[in-house]
C-alpha cells in the first residue's frame, strides 16, 4: 500500500511538471497563416485564430476553429511566441 502511494506521488509529482515545461526553440517562427474564418456554427461562438506550434524539428501550422466561451464574458486571449532569453518561448492561449 505504502509503495502504490509513494509510486502515486512520483507520477502525479512527474506529470505536475511536465505540465508546465515551456517549448522554446532557437529559430523564429514564421508569419501567421492568413485564414478566412468558415461561417459559425452557431451564435456566441468566438473564433479562435490558428497559430505555428513546435513539433520538435518544425514550424508546423494548427488551423483556427470555433469555440464556445466557457463563462458569459469571457474574452479568448490568442497562442503566441515571446522572444525571450536568446530564443522563442510558446505561451498557450487561453480563455480570460
Amino acid at each position: 500500500m505504502f509503495r502504490k502511494t509513494i509510486m502515486g506521488l512520483v507520477l502525479g509529482g512527474a506529470l505536475a511538471v511536465a505540465g508546465f515545461a515551456q517549448v522554446v526553440v532557437r529559430v523564429g517562427p514564421p508569419a501567421p497563416v492568413v485564414e478566412r474564418a468558415v461561417p459559425a456554427p452557431g451564435p456566441g461562438y468566438v473564433w479562435i485564430a490558428g497559430y505555428h506550434r513546435w513539433d520538435g524539428r518544425a514550424y508546423v501550422w494548427v488551423p483556427g476553429r470555433w469555440e464556445m466561451p466557457p463563462r458569459r464574458g469571457a474574452h479568448w486571449v490568442a497562442h503566441r511566441w515571446v522572444h525571450r532569453h536568446g530564443g522563442w518561448e510558446f505561451v498557450e492561449g487561453r480563455w480570460r
